[in-house]
């Protein structure tokens, strides 16, 4: 990629596999972390912080899984301060072409008391396990959690312990989001200035959302110094969530007028990873959230509505296909091919093998069967929920709902559990209500519902729905998602998926014999 001599360049440290993951009921499958490594490591992302390698044995064969197989990225796992899982990180992403150690320890006031460490303790410490971390690896970046509500003049101490340690990376995280941009930047500035040694040395910014400046924060500090930004595909994360990767990315690409840098990433691949990310998270995208979201690039308003006919550019800053969206509109039907198919899902943003191409093409054709006009937004939803459950633990078979103007209504359904099929009728109030209950009946479990959700997918009676479902169980929370043009289908395989989800998480648990309590390691 040729660049302007006069812009330096932004690396794009994505953390959507690790710090993504710590959304509640956002956890991934092996074979999703896998897909969604290899779909970042397309687009150009320069360091995949792939998970926490100590956490469990899961975490670390998707780690280690992953080193091997990046092509291009770095490949990053997280360690806390303590030699235990600086070498469990090691032993994970040694096999990379490009390996990373990632350390950190929390460095403000409130995360001292954690340890119970004195600022001199935790010096030391930092000086011990980040050059514990430089011997095993060429490759170190270090982090003081919560550093935006640290002591600037203890701040200055330990990032420079750090970097005489060995860090060649050192990362400023807003960790509960609480900075705002001119501090996030004067934060940046304040460490180049005072640290000795901080020119030869990447600083990055990890910023949280709880305020709704996670963007403007990363931005701010890239323009206080920071030359590497830690972001997450469609902002996922904990809480309020992290910095968006395309917001950024999209930032730096539209304004730099006055943002004079630039990132290696192909920005036509975000539709497609966004979506990805959205369905094997079950975390939906809302409709306007910026250069992703639904609306994005919608226009209703009559006057908005000329200006583009006339101009593009009187309502639009940026061009669709900039995102991996396209301009035709092709009408899909029943009568549609398979040709036509793969056709519009690349403009929306997918890329199929054949193989998928062929799942995706039976469902299309059942979908038309129900619906005169398939639009873009059903497109989206077949995609979003068309994972091929062969292997879930729990499948729907067949579900028949009366419903009646008096007295409760009833479901009928059949579901094949671990191979077996299952039959029951049970009622409840309302027709979701008595399918809920039939699923409990043949699938007991101490789930509760957090959330039911149904949002229409298009205008019309043939309208596809698409149901969201939250279910905790012990502290374990878990989303399913499911579009169909019947509500109380829909509703039923959310919950499906959301219980089936919850069985794959405890599977793993059940069969991780070195499962780590984090205490043991404070």
């Amino acid at each position: 990629m040729t660049q302007d001599s006069n812009k330096d360049r932004v690396v794009i440290f994505d953390t959507t596999l690790r710090d993504g993951e710590q959304s509640p009921g956002a956890t991934m499958t092996h074979a999703e972390k896998l897909e969604i490594a290899e779909l970042l490591d397309e687009m150009g992302v320069d360091i995949i912080e792939a998970g926490f390698p100590i956490a469990s044995e899961g975490d670390f064969k998707a780690v280690s899984e992953i080193a091997q197989r990046s092509k291009n990225s770095v490949i990053c796992g997280l360690a806390r301060a303590n030699f235990g899982d600086i070498d469990r990180c090691w032993d994970a992403v040694k096999h990379a072409n490009k390996p990373r150690i990632h350390t950190f320890i929390g460095t403000s006031p409130l995360h001292r008391a954690i340890p119970n460490l004195d600022m001199d303790q935790m010096a030391e410490k930092i000086h011990e396990t980040v050059s514990h971390a430089r011997n095993l690896c060429e490759n170190v970046q270090w982090s003081p959690m919560d550093a935006t509500r640290t002591e600037p003049d203890y701040l200055c101490r330990v990032v420079e312990i750090a970097i005489k340690a060995g860090a060649t990376t050192i990362n400023i995280p807003d960790t509960v989001g609480y900075t705002a941009p001119a501090e996030s930047a004067d934060l940046i500035r304040m460490l180049l200035d005072r640290v000795p040694g901080a020119d030869g040395i990447i600083f990055a910014t990890h910023c949280h959302n709880d305020l709704g400046m996670a963007t403007a924060n990363a931005l701010a500090a890239v323009a206080g110094g920071a030359r590497q930004i830690e972001c997450t595909i469609n902002g996922l994360g904990e809480r309020a969530g992290n910095t968006a990767l395309e917001e950024v990315v999209m930032a730096l690409k539209v304004r730099g007028d006055i943002m004079p840098f630039y990132t290696n990433i192909d920005t036509t691949k975000i539709m497609n990873i966004s979506r990805r990310v959205s369905t094997v998270s079950g975390f939906p995208v809302q409709f306007n959230k910026a250069i992703v979201g639904k609306n994005a690039f919608a226009h209703e308003s009559g006057i908005h509505q000329d200006g583009m006919l006339k101009n593009a550019e009187t309502f639009e800053i940026m061009r669709p296909s900039d995102v991996g969206l396209a301009d035709t509109n092709l009408v899909m039907g029943k009568h549609s091919g398979r040709a036509a198919l793969r056709s519009k899902l690349q403009d929306l943003g997918y890329q199929l093998a054949d193989n998928q191409l062929k799942d995706v093409f039976v469902r299309f054709k059942e979908l038309a069967d129900r619906k005169k006009e398939i639009y873009d937004e059903d497109l989206i939803a077949l995609m979003q929920t068309g994972e091929d459950a062969e292997n879930d633990h729990i499948v729907l078979t067949s579900l028949q709902v009366v419903c009646g103007t008096q007295g409760p209504q009833s479901a009928e359904m059949s579901l094949t559990i671990g191979g077996e099929k299952a039959s029951i009728k049970a009622t409840g109030d309302g027709p979701v209500d008595a399918t809920f209950n039939a699923i409990k009946a043949l699938y007991a479990h101490s789930a509760r519902l957090q959330l039911y959700q149904v949002n229409a997918v298009t205008e019309g009676t043939d309208a596809q729905a698409t149901v969201t479902v939250r279910m905790d169980q012990d502290g374990n929370v878990a989303t399913g998602q499911s579009s169909d043009t019947d509500t109380v289908v829909a509703s039923a395989k959310a919950y499906i998926n959301a219980l089936n989800r919850l069985y794959v998480r405890r599977a793993r648990v059940g069969e991780n014999k070195r499962e780590v309590n984090w205490k043991d390691h404070n």
